[in-house]
């Protein structure tokens, strides 16, 4: 397409149509109806951004354990917590003898909870959880069998274990949380005396977990493996010999392990969101769009005159154009960093999705990270080729309008976030340069 458009440059004179600086309506006037077979390049074109919420997001099958709590200056108070069911291999102790394992006893109970790398936030500070047990079934209240970031299941007030740690998830391969004597020393003489032998015998007994964030003092989200697991020791007497044992319980269905995602915007700008079906215009939020994976949060971005374009010439078409969105300045950090790209989704004036922003051969596009580094951030940018998708929308003859919706990777099993400047941004503009070729 570039390559196209170079030549078409050879060819033809280039006409200019405003300054990136021109954040007004773009208006049809004599002036361009006069051009005839030129490339007009125009940057003057009105370009809306507003924050939306999806309903809900899928959390379940995602083969991630999401844990914690921080405070968010620009979003509000984000925490995670996560729930699944356990399984073992076996539901027998090492001896099928009555006669040895009557020899068996009960040392103790963990969970061993495996860093999978990821983690946002500040993992300086202390983290604290709590491991509690669940009074009801790990199956979906919906038919369509998958858990959500706001779905959530009843548990015992009563912790099962607690741990107070700095992560170290690039660092360590795990963290070791002791669990209730108590609990572990009942769970192992249900399976001594045989009460406990298949998995529905256990599932009935242990539903599952649940591990919840206190948020007094966590300032981080931390990400575990599936791999995790509740491990029982055990040991066996035979006169002065002791062999030790271990039998582990397992996250082995993904589907029954999902991540209740929850945030709190009093006090925000974004505090007033409103439901799926709306948005809130960037001009209410400090002239800013917010995208948060995990608790749902898009930018939308619109283009309200885009069909004024046509009247340019009697023959014409947008050949290429390029959106710009530039990430607020002071809003990222080590701690909070900037994605690589960004999802581009279709949507309606109701924010239903349609599918994902693709090119021509059907390929998907994203928002791609432009990394160069400069004094002030001035290059700092999500750069996405629109001309294809402004062509269709110029051209249509219907009342419908569609919306291109930005999302961060991974939207289902993580909570990175971003802040995007409007068109009126002072410092932070979003851009977009459209090259209408006049025939």
């Amino acid at each position: 397409m570039y390559k196209f458009i170079l030549m078409l440059f050879f060819g033809f004179a280039v006409v200019s149509c405003g300054t990136d600086t021109d954040a007004g309506e773009f208006v049809v006037g004599s002036d361009y109806l006069s051009v005839n077979n030129k490339v007009i390049l125009i940057d003057t074109v009105t370009v809306e951004m507003s924050t939306i919420n999806f309903d809900s997001l899928i959390t379940s099958n995602k083969s991630r354990i999401l844990i914690g709590n921080y405070d968010d200056p620009l979003f509000g108070k984000v925490k995670s917590s996560s729930y699944f069911q356990l399984a073992s291999d076996s539901y027998s102790l090492i001896s099928t003898s009555d006669t040895e394992s009557a020899n068996y006893v009960f040392d103790s109970i963990s969970m061993i909870l495996k860093y999978d790398n990821y983690y946002y936030g500040d993992t300086t500070k202390v983290q604290t959880f709590n491991i509690h047990r669940l009074i009801q079934k790990v199956k979906p209240n919906t038919d369509d069998d998958s858990f959500y970031n706001n779905s959530a299941l009843n548990y015992s007030s009563e912790s099962l274990g607690t741990i107070s740690y700095k992560p170290r998830p690039i660092e360590k391969d795990s963290i070791n949380v002791k669990m209730d004597a108590a609990f572990g020393e009942a769970l192992f003489l249900k399976l001594k005396k045989r009460e406990i032998t298949d998995f529905d015998s256990f599932a009935e007994y242990l539903k599952g977990l649940v591990i919840i964030p206190q948020t007094a003092n966590s300032s981080s989200i931390i990400g575990f493996n599936l791999t995790s697991k509740v491990r029982l020791y055990y040991s066996k007497y035979l006169g002065d010999d002791i062999d030790s044992y271990v039998k582990d319980f397992t996250i082995v269905d993904a589907a029954k392990q999902f991540n209740a995602i929850s945030l709190d915007k009093t006090g925000t700008l974004i505090q007033n969101l409103p439901a799926s079906n709306s948005r809130l215009s960037s001009l209410l939020t400090n002239n800013q769009g917010y995208i948060q994976s995990g608790t749902g949060l898009a930018c939308r971005v619109d283009f309200p005159n885009i069909r004024q374009l046509k009247y340019i010439a009697d023959k014409g078409a947008i050949v290429d154009a390029e959106l710009i969105l530039k990430p607020v300045n002071n809003t990222y950090s080590k701690g909070f960093p900037l994605s690589d790209s960004l999802q581009v989704y279709v949507a309606d004036k109701l924010n239903r999705i349609s599918g994902v922003l693709n090119d021509a051969s059907g390929a998907s596009l994203y928002a791609k990270l432009n990394k160069q580094s400069d004094e002030f951030n001035e290059n700092v940018g999500y750069s996405l080729s629109v001309g294809s998708f402004l062509q269709k929308e110029m051209l249509k003859q219907s009342d419908s309008k569609s919306s291109l919706v930005f999302a961060l990777p991974n939207i289902n099993k993580a909570v990175n976030r971003i802040v995007l400047g409007d068109q009126k941004h002072q410092n932070n503009k979003i851009q977009l340069k459209i090259y209408y070729l006049s025939y």
